[in-house]
C-alpha cells in the first residue's frame, strides 16, 4: 500500500452498493487510492471492480455496528502507513414499520452502525487529519434528519444525529484545515427500502434518484468544503428545504403517509 505515494488516499464506509459504492467510484475518478469497507463479502467484488480504473484499493470486510469492526478499519488504515486525505462515513441501515412492533435487537444494531461507528471512526481518524492540518470528511445524513419520520422512528433519529454531529464537527474544526460535509441523500435508487422491509410503502413505490448521481454531489461538495448538499434531485432540496422550515407535527404528518406500511395501496 505505502508504494503507491502519489494518489491521495480516501476510506468510504458501507462501499459495497448502492450510494457507497459510487462515493467509492466518484474517489476512484477523482484519483484518489481507497481503503474501502462493508460487512458483506460484496466488498470484495467491489474492490476488484474498483481497481480496473488503475486506484489501488484495499477492502476491509468488517461489521462497523461492532467495536471490533470500528478498530479493524482503524487498524487497516494504521497498518497502509498512509495518511488519511479524505474519511466517507456512509455506513449505514434503515428498518422500516411501526416503533411498536419493530424489531429490538434491529434497532440497537442500526443504532450503533448509524450513530455509534461515525462517532468511533470519528474519533480515531479525525485526529491523524488535524495533525497534518488538512483533510475532507463526509457523513451520510439523509432528508429524513430534517423531519420527524414515522414508521422509520429510529432511522430518522439516528440521520438526524449524523447532521447534527456533521455540522458541531465542522465548527470545531473550523480553523485546523479540516472540513465535515454532511451528505443528505432523498429517496435513492438502492436496496435501501428492500432492506428495511418497505416494499409496501408509497416512498419505496416513487421516484427516486441514481445514486451515482447521488455521489457525486456529495463528492464535490466534500472536496469542495462545503457544510451540507442535497443530493441529487430538486425533489430532495424540496423535501429538504420544508424540512427546515415546517412545524414537526405537519412534516411528521407528511411523512408517515410516504413511509407507512401499505401506503403504497392508498390513493390518497
Amino acid at each position: 500500500m505505502g508504494s503507491v505515494s502519489n494518489r491521495k488516499l480516501a476510506v468510504v464506509t458501507g462501499a459495497s452498493a448502492g450510494i457507497g459504492l459510487e462515493l467509492a467510484r466518484e474517489c476512484v475518478e477523482k484519483d484518489f487510492d481507497l481503503i474501502i469497507c462493508a460487512e458483506d463479502h460484496g466488498i470484495q467484488t467491489a474492490a476488484e471492480h474498483l481497481g480496473k480504473a488503475g486506484a489501488f484499493i484495499l477492502p476491509v470486510q468488517a461489521d462497523l455496528s461492532m467495536y471490533d469492526g470500528c478498530k479493524k478499519l482503524y487498524q487497516a488504515i494504521v497498518d497502509s502507513g498512509r495518511h488519511v486525505d479524505a474519511l466517507l462515513l456512509n455506513a449505514g441501515v434503515g428498518v422500516g414499520g411501526a416503533f411498536l412492533v419493530n424489531d429490538l435487537e434491529q434497532e440497537l444494531k442500526m443504532i450503533r452502525l448509524n450513530v455509534e461507528s461515525v462517532v468511533h471512526l470519528s474519533k480515531l481518524i479525525l485526529p491523524m487529519m488535524v495533525n497534518r492540518g488538512s483533510g475532507r470528511v463526509l457523513i451520510t445524513a439523509s432528508v429524513a434528519s430534517t423531519s420527524p419520520a414515522p414508521y422509520l422512528a429510529v432511522y430518522g433519529a439516528t440521520k438526524a444525529f449524523d447532521l447534527m454531529f456533521a455540522e458541531a464537527l465542522r465548527y470545531e474544526l473550523k480553523d485546523t484545515g479540516v472540513t465535515v460535509t454532511a451528505l443528505q441523500p432523498g429517496a435513492t435508487d438502492t436496496e435501501f427500502f428492500d432492506r428495511a422491509g418497505m416494499d409496501s410503502t408509497k416512498v419505496a413505490e416513487g421516484e427516486k434518484d441514481d445514486p451515482a448521481a447521488v455521489a457525486k454531489k456529495g463528492v464535490e461538495a466534500m472536496l469542495a468544503g462545503k457544510d451540507k448538499v442535497y443530493g441529487a434531485s430538486l425533489k430532495a432540496k424540496m423535501e429538504g428545504f420544508i424540512g427546515e422550515m415546517l412545524p414537526e407535527p405537519t412534516k411528521a404528518k407528511m411523512q408517515g403517509k410516504q413511509t407507512e406500511p401499505g401506503s403504497a395501496k392508498h390513493k390518497h
